[in-house]
């Protein structure tokens, strides 16, 4: 680690400041000097390095001793850069196996993977998004949804569930259960949809194309099922739910061949169903 190491800390940053000093310079812009830059991170080395440890390491005792361990993913799998809309990925896998990868764990050493969607899909910024929905259905899933960045506030596209690519995302990750979020969101649609495979170039198809020409092309296929009418917020028991939700959920489950093991029905933490709780069987 190269804060343990002041003289190439020193080196990388130096070299850093000279190659954009130079464009600096050419726009007529002041030369920045390194050394102000450097002495703080030197401040923050101090705090950092007594905590430095190989991770691989403790993680592999944690699970030696038998011990549960937890690893959250961040971003959803179609922004992996290898299996996701490029261009429009992050710059790394988001997939689970790349879990292990990170931590310093062997692939049979994740026993079992949780899945988290919506109830319905939306989408950040640009890139193919097969069951936007445009209409006054979109808009009122965002407003019930507060479809909004929590840090930038900006604005996510919205439309129906795509079991297409979730169902694809469980293949991808290997996912054992699904977290079923923002079921509530759904009240009051006199019909919802959900879209079961695409056509392309008049051919039906079951899985996101590769290529980005293709995936501008595709074309949902929805199926359309009976909403409810009745709130289901905060309801705490899936007996409670009515038909029509418990159909709904039945049938996702079937489309994306994987089970639904947690249902939430409010942003409140409490009100979430728990139909099988993974950590009691590992």
């Amino acid at each position: 680690m190269t804060f343990f190491y002041k003289d190439i800390l020193e080196e990388k940053i130096k070299l850093l400041y000279d190659f954009h000093n130079i464009y600096l310079l050419a726009k007529g812009e002041d030369k920045q000097n390194y050394k102000h830059i450097f002495d703080r991170l030197c401040l923050v080395a101090k705090t950092i390095i007594p905590f430095v440890k190989p991770s691989w390491a403790i993680i592999n005792k944690i699970k030696e001793r038998g011990l549960n361990i937890l690893f959250e993913g961040a971003q959803g799998t179609f922004l992996d850069i290898d299996h996701g809309t490029y261009p429009f990925v992050t710059s790394s896998n988001t997939v689970s196996s790349q879990a292990g990868i990170g931590a310093g764990l062997g692939p049979t050493s994740i026993h079992y993977t949780i899945g988290i969607t919506k109830a319905y899909t939306t989408r950040v910024g640009s890139g193919p998004f097969p069951s936007e929905d445009d209409s006054e259905n979109g808009i009122k899933l965002g407003k019930q949804g507060k479809e909004f960045g929590t840090v930038t506030g900006r604005k996510r596209r919205c439309g129906w569930f795509d079991a297409v690519l979730v169902k694809q995302a469980v293949a991808l990750s290997s996912i054992d259960g699904i977290a079923f979020t923002k079921l509530d969101v759904l009240d009051g649609f006199e019909k919802i949809k959900i879209c079961t495979g695409y056509t392309l170039d008049q051919r039906k198809i079951n899985y996101l194309p590769t290529a980005s020409c293709e995936q501008k092309k595709i074309k949902p296929i929805y199926e359309v099922m009976k909403g409810w009418s009745t709130s289901i917020k905060g309801i705490q028991s899936f007996n409670k739910l009515p038909k029509e939700a418990k159909d709904y959920i039945s049938r996702i489950e079937e489309l994306i061949n994987c089970k639904i093991i947690i249902i939430s029905t409010s942003p409140e933490r409490s009100d979430t169903i728990i139909l099988d709780n993974p950590l009691k069987n590992n």
